[in-house]
């Protein structure tokens, strides 16, 4: 405990502590959508394109919760207040699953790249892409 402490310290004295948790949670919902994606197109052999949804569906609302009480703190006092939040995630997180989406077509359908390497690829400028959406728009200070 006390090297997660020490760990910890270093990195908000640097103001690196909240990018290093949002690096942390994004990676575990980057781990959510592509698990859901293999297991969807691998296993089941449902077309990309719905297992991308599926995925992204779920690491959504994984990304929400995990965003909202980890990662920038955020309190809301009234269920208003929450739906107005969570409505702000979702448009934000619409905006990337376009954005996942055409990258997925570009790499699956035009470059003829692995679906599941597309997918890691795409995952890493959509993270990128969230995060500042969530810093900026979503749950701003």
């Amino acid at each position: 405990m006390k090297i997660y402490q020490s760990f910890k310290k270093i990195l908000e004295q640097r103001g690196w502590w909240k990018i290093f948790t949002y690096l942390f949670f994004g990676g575990l919902t980057t781990i959510v959508n592509i698990v859901v994606f293999a297991i969807c197109h691998g296993i089941f052999s449902w077309n990309w394109q719905i297992s991308n949804s599926l995925a992204w569906l779920l690491s959504v609302l994984f990304a929400f919760v995990t965003n909202k009480l980890w990662v920038f703190h955020s309190k809301t006092a009234t269920w208003r207040a929450l739906t107005w939040e969570f409505s702000k995630f979702i448009i934000a997180r619409v905006a990337s699953y376009v954005i996942d989406m055409g990258c997925m077509y570009l790499f699956i359908n035009l470059l003829s790249t692995n679906d599941l390497v597309a997918k890691v690829i795409t995952q890493v400028v959509v993270v990128v892409i969230n995060y500042f959406l969530s810093k900026i728009i979503i749950f701003k200070s």
